[in-house]
């Protein structure tokens, strides 16, 4: 593990190896504190690289999500989330899931060309696309390439129903396409909320949109009549799950209209990122942390186990459960079928014509 050391506006803190390299290193110290003064002087600066990949739907048969298939315009996130699920992705590409997946960032430059392409496919069924399922599809690096928008341009064209998640107020920059799709019942936006306190946030997601500004966000979408969900997610006992109530209700009044929670997952390498995590940022609870992951978790840090995976077992995980059920029946916040499902029955297949794109 090459231990870097905080830097402002990144989430990890070292750099391990990732799972697969032949190699390990490790950074030693030789007692006159060299890595620190060295670790302070080092900025690690955002490369953006093309991501060749020759298909742009990736699908999954997971019973634990709403969705059987997706798309992620990036892989690795600025966002620096030091959570996030999706970090030891950044290992198939030889790169580390610390802070390698927060800078070193691939674009899929020709994603909206791939997705049309695909979905006009002849046999080719339609089912709602999840955007943002990995990594967040409005990071920083959108406001710049637009490939977000470029994919929401093909699925209104083509009325193909889809759903996002993101932290990030710039998908209000995209408000034209959105409420069009809305009134078609083709759209859900779904802002990931995870505390009201801005010190924490900074802590948890540092180049993410502050508390406020995301609720701003949920406000202006509701407005506009775009379906929103508020996920508050991840729950961490004894970081952030005190807030669960407060989240939701400041959620509603912000005009959401729907709710989902996540227990903190912790696979693979983003175990020793955390930890390390905690040690920095609050070592005071740091073994109370995982004391009560471990509890919620039938005694270890992670279960990848359908069904218990987001969710956690035990007194402690039916606790968290309970008072997020409760709290969303007080606060209107429980599921609709009928208002919050897609319309896939008005898809058109884009074919090709001579060179240009219409719809059929």
């Amino acid at each position: 593990m090459t231990r870097q050391g905080v830097h402002k506006g990144r989430g990890a803190l070292s750099n391990s190896d990732g799972r697969y390299e032949r190699f390990q290193h490790e950074a030693v110290d030789d007692g006159w504190g060299s890595l620190e003064a060295e670790s302070e002087h080092e900025k690690p600066q955002t490369q953006i690289q093309p991501d060749r990949s020759r298909s742009i739907l990736a699908h999954n048969d997971s019973p634990d999500v709403p969705f059987d298939r997706s798309i992620n315009p990036y892989r690795g996130c600025e966002h620096g989330c030091v959570y996030c699920f999706a970090r030891p992705t950044h290992a198939f590409l030889g790169l580390s899931p610390g802070l390698d997946f927060e800078t070193k960032l691939f674009a899929k430059y020709d994603a909206a060309s791939l997705l049309r392409r695909e979905i006009s496919r002849p046999g080719y069924q339609p089912s709602p696309i999840a955007l943002g399922a990995n990594t967040d599809p409005y990071q920083p690096l959108e406001k710049k390439l637009t490939l977000t928008r470029q994919i929401l341009e093909v699925l209104a064209e083509a009325k193909h129903p889809a759903t996002i998640v993101t932290k990030s107020a710039l998908v209000l920059r995209d408000l034209d396409i959105l409420t069009a799709m809305a009134k078609q019942r083709l759209v859900r936006v779904c802002v990931s909320l995870t505390s009201l306190d801005p010190r924490l946030s900074r802590i948890m997601e540092p180049r993410a949109a502050s508390p406020q500004r995301r609720l701003d966000t949920v406000a202006a979408l509701s407005r506009n009549e775009v379906p929103v969900t508020v996920l508050t997610a991840p729950l961490i006992p004894a970081i952030n799950d005190h807030e669960l109530e407060a989240l939701l209700e400041a959620a509603a009044e912000a005009g959401a209209g729907h709710a989902g929670y996540v227990l903190l997952r912790l696979p693979l390498e983003i175990k020793d990122l955390f930890e390390e995590w905690l040690e920095t940022h609050f070592p005071d609870r740091k073994n109370r942390v995982l004391a009560r992951l471990k509890a919620m978790r039938g005694g270890k840090l992670y279960d990848a186990r359908f069904g218990r995976r987001m969710s956690g077992e035990g007194p402690e995980a039916q606790l968290l459960s309970r008072r997020f059920k409760l709290a969303c029946r007080r606060l209107g916040l429980e599921p609709n079928r009928e208002t919050w499902s897609l319309d896939v029955s008005l898809f058109r297949r884009p074919m090709e014509d001579k060179g240009q794109m219409s719809l059929l």
